[in-house]
């Protein structure tokens, strides 16, 4: 059986489910890249799989080391506005035969991954306006001003 190559396999998956244009499935391929050198797995065979959680994981950082704070605005160009759009693209990958998954790897892996306003806006909102401002302790000698 010849292995298709990637090109080719995104032409015939656009053909079929034109939802993500192809710089969003490029940005998964390198994404899944990213995530298993992160994760120090082997480059070939069967010690090279990645779970759904994981692969949501690395996105999020390569998104974020790529793109910074238009990280999410690049997604959403993308149609990519939540984990579940990243399901679609890998299992179009699957399907296609460039990506090979698990018996146990489903669409739904990626359904319970992040909030995307959180993964990729949280991360650029300075820390002092993220945490809500403690409340100040009473000092000694003052009191509170009452209302008339």
């Amino acid at each position: 059986m010849k292995k298709i190559k990637f090109h080719e396999a995104l032409t015939l998956i656009l053909q079929q489910d034109a939802r993500y244009p192809r710089d969003a499935y490029h940005f998964v391929r390198e994404g899944l890249d990213y995530t298993i050198k992160q994760l120090d797995k082997p480059i070939e065979g069967p010690g090279r799989h990645v779970s759904g959680q994981e692969l949501l994981a690395g996105l999020r950082d390569y998104a974020l080391q790529e793109y910074g704070p238009l990280a999410r605005r690049v997604l959403a160009y993308w149609g990519v506005r939540a984990c579940e759009d990243f399901g679609e693209i890998v299992f179009n990958l699957v399907h296609a035969g460039v990506l090979g998954k698990t018996e146990n790897d489903q669409k739904t892996d990626f359904t319970s991954g992040y909030d995307f306003d959180t993964a990729f806006s949280a991360p650029f909102i300075p820390e002092q306006i993220r945490k809500p401002p403690a409340p100040q302790a009473s000092r000694p000698g003052v009191q509170a001003e009452q209302s008339s």
